[in-house]
């Protein structure tokens, strides 16, 4: 596991959201979690999911787990839409392809069991001899910086070590992709960077796709491209800039990240709006606070090459 492996990144691919809806029902009131939402994710990607609150990150995490379904649209991981498995089929893909990481350590790790016990928990059921067992839970503790921590129980380990020995746990299987719901939420700023990079360390030496869903904007600075979500669709991305990446695989000090609505376009990334189906396109609050848009109507011209967004006459 210590050998960097070379990405197959395609133009296909690897997961396609497409026009995601998720309505929930409580008290006789519907709430649209995810109004349309595409998607689409690179195999060996690195990316995260930003959004505040209530924004739909944590229910598009649990359709990409196939922890949930959609009201309307689909998920499709290599061209195989994950609605039309049934509940025996959708099990072993999750086994087979996918790992979880959550944000409280009480649902990644059991008190009861040394950290080793924990990591191997997943092949309990495995025809995997024992041996192969220990060796891969060894390699994995060695690759999260843990192998002294072996015979160790998760109440012995601080909040970051107990967070590696999840990440260990979920990789266990080797899955392709490694979904994580707020891996940083309830740790110091210290330890949420040395816990960014062993995501970036994981991702290029083991070539896993990797999304993070969250609101640490802290997390832009480390990871390939963010994706905002707001109000249930995505909003814009942030792409890493290429003079950025050799900055940060150098090990040189990092630009302060931006602000998490994306209005301040900071040093590390470019970003982009993005256009729905429909061809509609979401300025922030601060955009047009900036150009001075006060009415729900604009104007829109083309202009040597560019389209012109500008307020309306008289408002």
């Amino acid at each position: 596991m210590a050998e960097e492996i070379t990405k197959e990144i395609t133009n296909e691919p690897y997961i396609k959201c497409d026009g995601l809806v998720r309505i929930y029902k409580s008290k006789g009131i519907e709430v649209m979690a995810l109004q349309g939402l595409d998607l689409e994710i690179q195999k060996g990607e690195l990316m995260a999911i930003i959004g505040r609150s209530g924004s739909g990150k944590s229910t598009l995490l649990n359709l990409l787990g196939g922890l949930d379904t959609p009201s309307a649209g689909a998920v499709y991981f290599g061209g195989e839409n994950l609605a039309e498995m049934n509940y025996a089929q959708l099990s072993d893909f999750r086994r087979d392809h996918i790992g979880f990481v959550w944000q409280k350590n009480t649902d990644n790790l059991l008190g009861y069991l040394t950290v080793a016990e924990n990591i191997e928990m997943p092949l309990l059921f495995s025809t995997m001899s024992k041996k192969k067992k220990r060796e891969r839970t060894r390699a994995l503790l060695e690759a999260v910086g843990l192998s002294d921590k072996e015979n160790s129980f998760p109440t012995e380990l601080s909040g970051g070590e107990q967070q590696r020995v999840a990440i260990a746990t979920a990789l266990i299987n080797e899955p392709e992709l490694l979904l994580m719901d707020e891996p940083t939420g309830a740790v110091d700023k210290k330890t949420s960077i040395m816990l960014q990079d062993l995501f970036r360390s994981i991702n290029r030496k083991l070539g896993i796709t990797i999304v993070i869903v969250t609101h640490d904007i802290s997390l832009v600075d480390r990871v390939d491209r963010v994706v905002m979500i707001s109000d249930g669709k995505i909003s814009s991305e942030r792409i890493m800039k290429d003079e950025f990446r050799k900055k940060l695989e150098a090990g040189e000090d990092l630009e302060k990240a931006p602000d998490v609505q994306g209005e301040e376009e900071g040093d590390s990334h470019e970003e982009y709006a993005i256009l729905d189906k429909a061809g509609r396109v979401r300025l922030s609050e601060n955009m047009r606070e900036m150009a001075g848009i006060t009415s729900n109507r604009v104007k829109i011209h083309y202009e040597d090459g560019r389209i012109v967004i500008h307020k309306e006459d008289g408002v």
